[in-house]
């Protein structure tokens, strides 16, 4: 058995909370991954205002699904014991949020010396689990662009290396296709047994172009099925990234994105 839950990407319908409830609300969607809102990234809130985000939400009847953290989108060398610090903070803002998921990335490296930093990544990746374990958060690692875990391989190290309930895998087809990886069956059956959430954005090989799921070369039908066989009860992020690609307002290109998944679904049988 499965079950898809929908959440979305609020900041990229509006920079306003208030517009982003609006439109939400309008497609029946009852969840938030909250990444930014009026202007301000959530590693930038306070724990006052990140209350107050939680009670317009919970005025609203929305609940947020996850933190989009930009933890771990830092370059590698960084000076970690202080990175600590904001990492710890977003934690707390978690709690605040009522949510147990941080999405996070592995930092960016060199471009070809990957390999060089496996062990450093592992090491840091190892220790933010330990304190997500401790605090009762399940940290979602996303592969994305020049950062370590751009490919599935990568990813999988990471994943298999640190083998905890509190390290789980966003998989986010758009980033795999921009970074010529193909997305099923094989970055999906390497990472099936880690996958958590999943981000839904599509993008095609021959320019990196962001599309609506299904009209790139992210195998999002096939991704569909895959996950309804697997038994994967979780979330399903709409993350349009159309703004730049197609006409439209925000609101009307976040319908666009949100109708495309819908259609699949439907397609593939009822959610």
């Amino acid at each position: 058995m499965y079950k898809f839950i929908f959440s979305a990407f609020g900041d990229e319908i509006a920079s306003s909370l208030d517009e982003q409830i609006k439109v939400l609300k309008k497609h029946g969607i009852e969840y938030l991954e909250f990444r930014s809102a009026n202007g301000k990234n959530i590693a930038d809130y306070t724990e006052d205002e990140a209350k107050e985000v939680l009670r317009k939400l919970k005025d609203s009847g929305i609940k947020v699904s996850a933190i989009g953290s930009p933890i771990g989108k830092v370059d590698v060398n960084c000076d970690f014991e202080k990175y600590l610090e904001l990492f710890k903070h977003i934690i707390e803002l978690a709690h605040i949020l009522e949510t147990r998921y941080i999405r996070i990335f592995s930092f960016y490296v060199p471009e070809g010396e990957e390999e060089k930093y496996t062990d450093v990544v592992i090491e840091r990746l190892s220790k933010f689990t330990e304190i997500a374990k401790k605090e009762d958060i399940i940290l979602l690692h996303e592969n994305e662009k020049e950062i370590y875990g751009s490919n599935a391989e990568r990813c999988y190290k990471i994943l298999s290396a640190i083998n905890s309930p509190n390290l789980r895998a966003t998989f986010d087809p758009a980033n795999f296709v921009q970074c010529k990886v193909e997305v099923y069956p094989y970055a999906f059956e390497l990472l099936k047994d880690y996958i958590e959430y999943v981000h839904i954005k599509d993008a095609k090989f021959s320019d990196g172009s962001v599309t609506v799921a299904g009209e790139g070369d992210g195998r999002l039908k096939d991704v569909i099925a895959a996950l309804k066989r697997i038994g994967f009860c979780s979330f399903l992020s709409v993350e349009p990234h159309l703004n730049n690609n197609l006409p439209g307002g925000g609101p009307e290109n976040f319908a666009k994105a949100y109708r495309a998944i819908k259609r699949i679904i439907d397609e593939e049988g009822e959610i």
